[in-house]
């Protein structure tokens, strides 16, 4: 059962100068949640719908999706935007255009000078790893959850911590000394172990629809929070890791992390709610989880909707495009590079022959000819390599980032929540 231990917090702070209400000892209440495996759950018919819905959703979404399948750099912008929504990188506003032009740097073997830009970059490696650690029926393990971990914290000040399970007790909100004033403390150190071990057998089972499923996992791992640091983030790719497990997202992975940072307060107070209790089946517990779990799928429902607006743009360009140049040879140099572009929407010349499969030259016609269109704008980058972009793509994603920052999926209706790239006027430089 669900329950709560009064541990008590002895302070000793030494010779820190910090304020009188930080330096008090305290009694707190930690909470140990019930484990997960094993457990029944009995879903509402409404949430059995909704559930039933958003994993339709993410299905179609991955059936049809063709802009954001096996796109590298625009993954990248999203794992950006991820990392942007759930840590406290510095310099999170910078734009995809920055960031890509800073990722194509490092590909090209050049230094690049935007620190802040190769800080982002470094984090979204470790996202990535963690997206793609789980394949379809592969199972869920402690060890890759600390393999997660880490990859994000070891570039930090927090590397001691990295890969490692809290051995202290944290706590969320309060002081930063003590948690005597806290919102939330999780499990005792001493629990934590046992909790993460249970929750991966919970996220191995396949006895329960995947978003569900998904929606429970995410929620106890917050709740048991295992890690000193960078809980939010690995709480997070657990969400991919079930997705991609069930094979419900083997291809596209629909952005619903970052509709949850949009929606912050209902999120964290549908997390809360689930911190229940008493027995696991009392009709307050089952509430509670079926509220999370209706609230969870409507996020990946905005999310696949936002990322099918993103799609339908894409291929709008792409048509103009082709109207744009006039008769085009099918398998050409020229067609190849249309197709290519959403996913590279900065190359180099030796780049864009590798993408498509043909000669530097051939592929130096068709960029001259796509540079002539303004399909491809040549970007100031490094010293020893002329890169171009495609700057439609560029802005389509930007705009993207902007309507999943919007609870109500429009900047004009409903102002974004958190930082974001700002739309590019017309009168764009390079």
């Amino acid at each position: 059962m669900a329950h709560f231990v009064r541990q008590r917090w002895q302070t000793d702070l030494g010779g820190i100068d910090i304020p009188k209400r930080d330096r008090r000892s305290c009694s707190y209440d930690a909470y140990v949640p019930d484990t997960l495996a094993g457990r029944a759950f009995v879903f509402e018919g409404s949430v059995a719908a909704d559930v039933s819905d958003a994993e339709r959703e993410i299905l179609n979404l991955n059936h049809h999706a063709s802009a954001l399948v096996d796109t590298e750099a625009l993954a990248r912008i999203l794992l950006r935007a991820e990392s942007v929504a759930s840590s406290k990188i510095e310099g999170l506003e910078i734009s995809p255009r920055r960031l890509l032009r800073a990722d194509a740097a490092q590909k090209f073997g050049d230094v690049a000078p935007d620190v802040i830009a190769a800080e982002v970059l470094a984090n979204i490696d470790a996202m990535g790893f963690a997206a793609d650690a789980v394949r379809n029926g592969e199972p869920v393990s402690p060890d890759i959850l600390l393999e997660v971990h880490r990859r994000l914290l070891t570039p930090t000040h927090l590397s001691k911590h990295a890969g490692r399970v809290r051995t202290v007790q944290n706590w969320i909100g309060g002081s930063d000394y003590n948690p005597c004033s806290a919102v939330f403390v999780p499990p005792p150190p001493d629990e934590v172990k046992r909790l993460l071990k249970d929750l991966c057998t919970f996220s191995n089972d396949d006895s329960l629809p995947t978003v569900a499923q998904a929606a429970i996992a995410h929620a106890q791992f917050e709740t048991i929070h295992p890690f000193v640091d960078g809980n939010g983030r690995v709480g997070r790719t657990l969400i991919h890791m079930i997705l991609r497990r069930r094979g419900v997202a083997s291809r596209v992975l629909p952005p619903v992390s970052l509709v949850l940072a949009t929606w912050s307060k209902r999120y964290v107070a549908g997390l809360v709610a689930t911190r229940y209790q008493g027995d696991a089946q009392s009709p307050a517990a089952r509430e509670s989880i079926n509220q999370w779990i209706a609230f969870f799928a409507t996020a990946c429902k905005r999310a696949v909707e936002d990322a099918s607006i993103f799609e339908k743009r894409v291929k709008k360009i792409q048509e103009a495009w082709r109207l744009r140049l006039g008769a085009i040879r099918a398998n050409s140099a020229t067609d190849l590079l249309l197709q290519k572009l959403p996913g590279a929407p900065i190359v180099t010349v030796q780049r864009a022959a590798e993408l498509i499969g043909r000669s530097v030259q051939a592929t130096n016609e068709a960029i001259s000819r796509l540079t002539e269109a303004e399909i491809l704008v040549q970007a100031r980058m490094a010293r020893r390599n002329r890169a171009f972009e495609a700057r439609d793509i560029i802005d389509a994603f930007t705009d993207l980032e902007r309507r999943l920052a919007s609870p109500a999926g429009d900047t004009r209706a409903s102002s974004p929540r958190r930082r974001v790239p700002y739309r590019v006027s017309s009168a764009r430089s390079t």
